[in-house]
């Protein structure tokens, strides 16, 4: 497993999303490692890591976290985007002595919508996505960054930009990339909310198309010590466009700060 590591104090771990790789929190990751050791991960089979075994399956949840947590021993603060939200959330309700805290960006319990779940991609539509990533992987990469984007402030820059860190590092290995969309299908991690105890930090874009808000404010709502920060004119990477208002909840919540609600998102 490749991890950067930036800065010193207290250890902070950042998960990428589906067929990214660490590269793609460069900026905030600088930002962050001005108070906290930063240890930035590529996920297995993305980046610079390779995956442990074919065997693997491509990474479900209980074999990415097993690797994460083989690599990272001591108690730490995980912060998880979207995809690696759901990897961030699973190892803090397995290890609550390895994970301190916790912090959710652009993240959700159940991807997939379900009868008791409206705010989940619809599953005609993710297996859609499923079949044209079979097809064309390259394609359906560029798409699905572009979705994540749609309706962000700043829309054409941050294209371009989520671009360049994507091909940064060269593709994703297909067996992970698999293995992510099955986490996405069929994780359902609603029923593990209560039980996260640890102080959690969500962070939402407020025009997120992929995990909308309303999943955040559930999250919030069910995990006991959740605090919600929505950030205005985001979409589903309010690291990349709105990176100073990010970087300001983070501090805030980490140092304690008790004004962290009174951030101002707009």
């Amino acid at each position: 497993m490749h991890i950067e590591t930036l800065g010193s104090g207290a250890p902070l771990v950042l998960l990428h999303g589906w067929g990214m790789h660490g590269g793609v929190w460069t900026d905030v990751a600088r930002q962050l490692a001005e108070d906290f050791c930063v240890h930035v991960v590529d996920l297995p089979g993305h980046g610079k890591s390779v995956l442990p075994s074919p065997a693997s399956g491509g990474g479900e949840l209980d074999a990415v976290v097993a690797e994460l947590s083989a690599a990272f021993p001591s108690p730490l603060t995980l912060c998880g985007w979207s995809l690696g939200g759901q990897v961030a959330l699973h190892w803090a309700a397995r290890a609550p002595d390895k994970v301190r805290r916790l912090i959710l960006v652009a993240s959700t319990p159940c991807f997939a919508g379900r009868g008791d779940w409206a705010y989940g991609m619809e599953s005609a539509v993710l297996e859609k996505f499923a079949a044209e990533l079979e097809a064309d992987h390259a394609a359906t990469l560029r798409r699905f960054i572009a979705l994540q984007l749609r309706g962000s402030e700043n829309e054409r820059e941050l294209l371009a930009l989520m671009r360049e860190r994507l091909s940064s590092r060269g593709e994703p290995d297909m067996a992970a990339l698999r293995g992510g969309l099955n986490i996405l299908r069929d994780a359902d991690q609603r029923a593990e909310l209560a039980g996260i105890k640890q102080p959690t930090l969500v962070i939402a874009g407020e025009r997120d198309k992929l995990t909308p808000p309303e999943a955040s404010r559930y999250m919030t709502q069910a995990i006991p010590s959740a605090r919600l920060v929505e950030v205005a004119g985001a979409a589903h990477a309010p690291f990349l466009s709105h990176p100073e208002i990010f970087v300001a909840a983070i501090n805030a919540f980490l140092k304690g700060d008790p004004q962290i609600s009174q951030i101002d998102t707009d």
